[in-house]
């Protein structure tokens, strides 16, 4: 077995990530030298990706109107869980942040995790 360190370029993470590939088809067991090296070289790409290819949560209210797309809802069926019509544009206009009260009421009826209506919002200078 090679002696695999910390990935520090693009070329050793491509040489693990073909490693890896070669181990996946061979479906090793656990407990064993290609198991344990498998394991270890994932951990090792999670740490790179994690350092150079981070993904940022999107901003909550961007995250919102997608979801309303997906579930096919218009900003009237956000009313019982954000406020009137008037606080629901307010908040999809960057107007307004949201509440806690509405981070709780959006992540259940939209079933978006609190954390990612939790990040802070740019809101709009009026």
């Amino acid at each position: 077995m090679k002696q695999w360190s910390v990935i520090e370029t693009k070329k050793d993470y491509e040489a693990v990530l073909g490693r890896i590939d070669t181990l996946m088809d061979k479906n090793p067991v656990k407990r064993t030298s290609e198991g344990r090296e498998l394991s270890l070289l994932l951990v090792l790409v999670e740490l790179y990706e994690d350092q150079y290819y981070s993904i940022d949560s999107p901003d909550p209210i961007e995250a919102i109107k997608v979801r309303m797309e997906d579930l096919g809802l218009t900003p009237k069926d956000l009313i019982q869980a954000v406020g009137d019509k008037g606080t629901v544009s307010k908040v999809l206009n960057h107007k307004l942040p949201l509440s806690l009260r509405m981070i709780r009421n959006l992540s259940a009826q939209l079933s978006l995790p609190a954390e990612v209506l939790i990040k802070e919002s740019v809101l709009e200078v009026a």
